[in-house]
């Protein structure tokens, strides 16, 4: 309690030391600033963006609240508040996605495109429970979506190039707009070799192909209704993870939406959403490219989702008020297959996810009261009942060894609320929130059999008795802007209780080859997280803007071992020209020595690091073609490096010279 109390304050008096960033856009406060990263199809992007072909996951990483899990070249597994993606949400257009597997080499970020999404939302705690029951946040990939404006036809073709693992990029959107009618259409595929760390050093199995295509549909039907339709089909073959035992012959993934939006003019009711949507996911773990195999593998898995949701808008008075009726079904399956190397021997075979089927239905309500032309106080609840089945006889027989009174079906209730005061007044705003959420256990965490992670080399069980996850949460952020620059810090601390981790036991011999034992999922009493973040901003000269960011984060468990996947002091700072048609940029980015690094669960020290990045773009016109040219350089001087965030501490890409070119018609 001394501990948390301790933290408490300190994330008080370290929030009010410092200034603010976002600028105050409204005296009336309608919503909550959330965090929002511009991704494609916005105004000038390729002039402000140092690379605009970049993956999803290199333009999450501009958040000061998002890490990445690095496995490979390809696919992060982003962190938001420092907790991995079991504690968080990610969704596209509010749509709940799973992967399928068992090792989290498909994040859902890593099925989309830049060219199909325009922005990411960032949203911290409670705040994302909109979207789900959440602990630690939630991201929300926005789609492009045309607006029945810009009437006629625009073309737009992309093509990049990165040296250091020889990446071939090409793509193309093509939308038609009318007065009641829009489609828009894009494809982008890549394709890339090992990349190499600084040093020159080869990264074997890193390299990695997508194709990725996206179609989007709206009909208005009256001057307030229409209806949408989307459907995102993404591929990848030959990915390799070379921080894995590993590599991935497969990954596909079709993901579809159809929707009515009803938006009336001045009464009440602002606006009303009601959505469809499936999605479903093949994804095969592959180890015939592996030079030395114990024994082989075939880990195929499944995830499919059917869901709806139906949000309503509106303003009564002072309170602008949101309702949310959202469910999903999801079905979850995963195996395994070994293959002795002795052909007498019989094969083996198990559920690795037992076949999982998840139903869940939730109700959000958020009121958000003005109370002035100046402040606002914004609640949130909500009220969900979630329900596991273990559909697979011979997976529950499989778990039953371990818990012999097991049930094939397990409900659950999540609940959640909050509430966050917030000021903009001449210059200055600050902010004061706390909120309480809670979770079920992923499916790994409650039925998972025999998962092995190299990170730690044990082999997991899945624990259905496991209690609902529990945070109790407080945010702090204050700020300063004036003409010319603008900072902000901001703050989260979580109490999480019935922390869900694995616990080594003696008892149980590993499946796994080499592994260092069996860990269960149990519940620790408790953890604590504190995240801090100081984002500068100085417009030096019309044309010149400088931009820093700061981030801190600390994690301790019950037991005060050091959580894994905490930041250690990291830093970025930038110099950004745009004048005319001419733009460039220099950027340092850095992370000192993670020295709370947790042996327990499967961590090392790892040493500090600074990278050096440039890049330089030229817009002209040819007839009514207008060009966009942008070349540049990460990792200048070609540093060897790995973050505190590199599974197995694989090395970081080194030396890359990047060419992005665009034009559109």
């Amino acid at each position: 309690m001394k501990k948390t109390t301790f933290l408490l304050l300190l994330s008080f008096f370290s929030t009010i030391t410092f200034f603010a960033q976002q600028k105050q856009k409204d005296s009336i406060v309608a919503k909550p600033l959330n965090e929002v990263i511009v991704i494609g199809k916005k105004t000038k992007l390729y002039q402000k963006q140092s690379k605009p072909l970049a993956t999803i996951d290199e333009y999450l990483q501009q958040s000061s609240k998002v890490e990445m899990i690095k496995r490979g070249g390809y696919a992060w597994e982003p962190i938001l508040n420092s907790m991995a993606t079991e504690r968080t949400l990610v969704t596209i257009d509010g749509m709940r996605i799973f992967g399928a597997c068992t090792d989290k080499m498909d994040p859902i970020t890593s099925y989309v495109e830049v060219s199909n999404l325009a922005e990411a939302t960032v949203v911290s705690g409670q705040e994302g429970g909109c979207h789900g029951a959440t602990i630690g946040g939630a991201i929300d990939l926005k789609k492009n979506q045309s607006n029945f404006s810009n009437l006629g036809w625009n073309t737009t073709l992309n093509a990049g190039y990165e040296s250091n693992s020889n990446q071939k990029i090409i793509g193309s959107a093509v939308s038609f707009v009318d007065k009641s009618f829009y489609i828009d259409t894009d494809f982008m595929f890549r394709k890339a070799a090992n990349y190499f760390a600084g040093n020159n050093k080869e990264i074997q199995f890193s390299q990695f192909q997508k194709l990725n295509i996206s179609a989007s549909s709206g009909v208005r039907l009256d001057t307030d209704k229409m209806v949408k339709a989307s459907v995102i089909y993404d591929k990848a073959t030959d990915v390799g993870y070379p921080a894995l035992p590993m590599d991935v012959s497969l990954a596909k993934a079709l993901i579809t939406s159809l929707s009515y939006e009803y938006a009336p003019t001045g009464v009440t009711l602002q606006s009303w959403e009601s959505k469809l949507y499936y999605n479903t996911i093949t994804h095969t773990m592959d180890d015939t490219k592996r030079p030395e195999v114990p024994i082989h593998m075939d880990m195929p898995g499944w995830s499919d989702t059917y869901g709806m949701y139906s949000k309503a808008k509106g303003i009564f008075g002072a309170h602008h008020f949101t309702a949310d009726v959202s469910s999903f079904y999801n079905r979850s399956v995963a195996e395994m297959t070994m293959y002795p190397n002795d052909p007498n021997e019989n094969l083996m075979f198990m559920y690795t996810w037992p076949d999982v089927r998840t139903l869940y239905y939730g109700l959000f309500l958020e009121d958000n009261l003005v109370l002035n032309p100046h402040s606002n106080l914004l609640f949130t609840a909500s009220i969900a009942s979630h329900t596991n089945k273990v559909a697979s006889q011979f997976g529950l027989e499989s778990l039953q060894i371990f818990y012999p009174k097991m049930d094939a079906l397990n409900k659950r209730i999540l609940g959640s609320f909050s509430s966050k005061y917030s000021y903009a007044k001449n210059g200055f705003e600050y902010g004061l929130g706390f909120g309480f959420g809670e979770r079920a256990p992923a499916v790994s965490e409650g039925y998972g059999f025999y998962l092995f992670n190299s990170f730690d080399g044990y082999d997991y069980i899945g624990n259905p008795d496991l209690a609902n996850e529990q945070s109790l949460e407080s945010s702090l952020s204050f700020g300063y802007s004036k003409s010319k620059w603008s900072s902000k810090v901001s703050a989260t601390f979580f109490h999480v209780s019935n922390y869900i981790v694995g616990v080594p036991d003696a008892k149980l011999i590993p499946m796994t080859i080499g592994a260092n034992g069996v860990k269960i999922y149990k519940a620790l009493d408790y953890a604590t997280i504190f995240n801090i973040d100081l984002n500068l901003e100085y417009q030096i000269l019309e044309s010149l803007k400088w931009q820093s960011q700061l981030v801190y984060a600390y994690g301790k468990d019950s037991n005060n071992r050091n959580l894994p996947f905490i930041s250690p002091f990291s830093y970025s700072s930038a110099f950004n020209y745009l004048k005319n048609r001419v733009s460039a940029s220099i950027a340092i980015v850095g992370n000192a020595t993670q020295s709370q690094f947790s042996p327990y669960y499967g961590e090392n020290e790892t040493p500090d690091y600074a990278v050096l990045n440039t890049s330089v773009g030229y817009s002209f016109y040819v007839e009514k073609i207008k060009w966009n040219v942008r070349a540049g350089v990460e990792n200048v001087f070609d540093t060897y490096y790995s973050t505190f965030s590199s599974w197995n501490n694989i090395p970081s890409q080194g030396r890359n010279f990047v060419l992005n070119l665009n034009f559109g018609f």
